[in-house]
């Protein structure tokens, strides 16, 4: 698998919508990721597990109430989106976990399902629900 971009919004301190091209940082597949305490690096990695498999890449990040930004604003969906190539076809997944969101057309909040949208990029393929278990 070889990972294109992941976009990150309102997910552990992400705030707000964020993309990273990770097509850019180099063709050899290896790559450096740094960063302050705190600057979200292991988030990287447990988004990219959340888009996957529904489930971050600690025992300590188990929790999908957990997995939205508190700082976010409350207007700010909570998702990752993550696009990736194999086997010379790209799949985009996107993925939310439950949140508790304002509600759209009256006071207060409501409770946001989790969901996932998940499919090929090529014309006449598969979508990656039908396609996961062949390639995971």
């Amino acid at each position: 698998m070889k990972p294109i971009s992941v976009t990150i919004s309102a997910f552990g301190p992400f705030a707000e919508t964020t993309e990273i091209p990770l097509n850019k940082l180099g063709a050899d597949g290896l790559y450096l990721i740094t960063g302050d305490t705190g600057a979200g690096k292991t988030t990287v990695f447990d988004a990219i597990c959340f888009s996957l498999y529904g489930e971050a890449s600690g025992v300590f990040r188990s929790k999908a109430s957990d997995y939205r930004c508190t700082y976010a604003n409350p207007n700010v969906p909570t998702f990752v989106k993550y696009e990736f190539e194999y086997n010379s076809h790209r799949y985009i997944i996107t993925r939310n976990p439950e949140y508790e969101r304002p509600k759209l057309k009256s006071q207060g909040t409501t409770k946001e399902t989790a969901k996932v949208a998940n499919g090929k990029n090529s014309i006449g393929n598969p979508k990656l629900s039908d396609a996961a278990s062949k390639y995971y």
